[in-house]
């Protein structure tokens, strides 16, 4: 099968690079030399790392970058079968770039993108042919993430459609979930309370960034705390996903960025990649060695989990995804250590109500009412 990626950065050549290990020709798309260049190298020294770590041989890694090629023009993505795009998180640019590809594809070729937050009706409506537009949105790093959603417009058309594009990820050893087009998918919008509860709680000056990393890794057995995995994501890209989620559901207040993560995204302060975001990189102890309160840690983990919970039974009862898929994604899009479903289940649905209830009677705000499912 012939495979067109647009957009040569981490995430389309980290596409690419899935593709083509499963034994497609692929043709990656961008304007930019040094772009293409750069992707290919990463590429290369993936899978040169792989083969050294015994994934592959050093003939399979060759082979594998020798079946991806690249184009500086959409022209050149003519003979694809299916098309992945995967540039800027920008609607009306998406839009632009699907209304030309399709004048170069074929009638029965696939275009899909590869956004994160944006409605898919939406990119599909640029097109003459809605109908074959679908969403497959990877994670970051492609290469390693082992979920991929995939989402229909609602141009799509009868079920064997969605069947195709599911096994075709299957095959490249992706576990597959679908979504309904709906803001944030399944992971995106489930898990914007393990950021935004944290931050809420350091801009009430409950706790330290340190703190309640450590309340989420000790008690919850998360791997990374909400700090360290927006430090590691990028306040850059999480801002933004963030930002999206809540104007395209009406400013629902449960989504509402933080103004303390919109400062560090003005400041440049962007993570791990830019050396700063929370915490400073690479010398930073991320451990916090002054609060030892085991009780202010379990208040804080009880709040950003009993916020998760009822966010992903917000999730269930308004059908946006089956319940194994809701599991499924989240611990395999987020890592988390359980299925939140299962979770909220073992502590008691009514204990996760009356929590909600306490957040509710506290603040006196939309953003903590309690998922109506929870109450039976």
């Amino acid at each position: 099968m012939k495979i067109g990626v647009i957009g040569a950065g981490a995430m389309g050549s980290g596409i690419a690079q899935v593709a083509a290990a499963a034994g497609n020709d692929v043709i990656l798309y961008d304007v930019n030399d040094i772009a293409r260049e750069q992707a290919l190298e990463n590429v290369r020294k993936s899978s040169q790392k792989a083969a050294e770590r015994g994934k592959m041989s050093f003939g399979q890694a060759s082979a594998l970058v020798a079946r991806i090629r690249t184009t500086d023009r959409l022209e050149g993505l003519s003979g694809c079968e299916l098309v992945i795009e995967a540039i800027l998180e920008d609607l009306e640019i998406k839009k632009g770039v699907f209304a030309e590809l399709e004048m170069y594809v074929s009638d029965d070729a696939i275009l899909a993108t590869n956004t994160s937050s944006l409605s898919i009706t939406a990119v599909a409506a640029a097109c003459q042919r809605p109908e074959r537009v679908i969403g497959i949105h990877f994670f970051n790093p492609a290469t390693l993430m082992p979920l991929v959603e995939i989402i229909p417009p609602l141009q799509a058309p009868p079920q064997c459609f969605v069947e195709k594009v599911v096994e075709i990820i299957k095959n490249w050893g992706k576990t597959v979930v679908i979504a309904r087009d709906t803001p944030g998918f399944i992971v995106n919008r489930i898990a914007r309370p393990f950021y935004g509860e944290a931050l809420r709680i350091l801009e009430e000056g409950i706790a330290d960034v340190p703190t309640i990393d450590a309340a989420m890794r000790e008690l919850g057995n998360f791997k990374m705390g909400p700090f360290e995995l927006m430090d590691l994501i990028g306040h850059d890209v999480n801002y933004v996903v963030t930002e999206s989620v809540w104007r395209s559901t009406y400013f629902d207040s449960r989504y509402q960025p933080s103004v303390t993560q919109k400062r560090l995204v003005e400041a440049g302060f962007l993570g791990r990649k830019t050396g700063r975001g929370f915490y400073q990189y690479p010398s930073q102890n991320t451990e916090n060695q002054l609060i030892a309160d085991k009780n202010l840690k379990q208040i804080i983990f009880n709040r950003i989990l009993t916020m998760l919970i009822n966010e992903a039974y917000s999730a269930l009862s308004f059908q946006l995804a089956t319940r194994q898929d809701i599991e499924t994604a989240m611990r395999l899009g987020v890592n988390y250590p359980k299925g939140l479903l299962t979770w909220g289940e073992e502590i008691g649905l009514p204990e996760i109500a009356r929590r909600m209830d306490v957040l509710f009677d506290k603040y006196r705000e939309e953003r903590y009412r309690c998922a109506v499912i929870l109450r039976g």
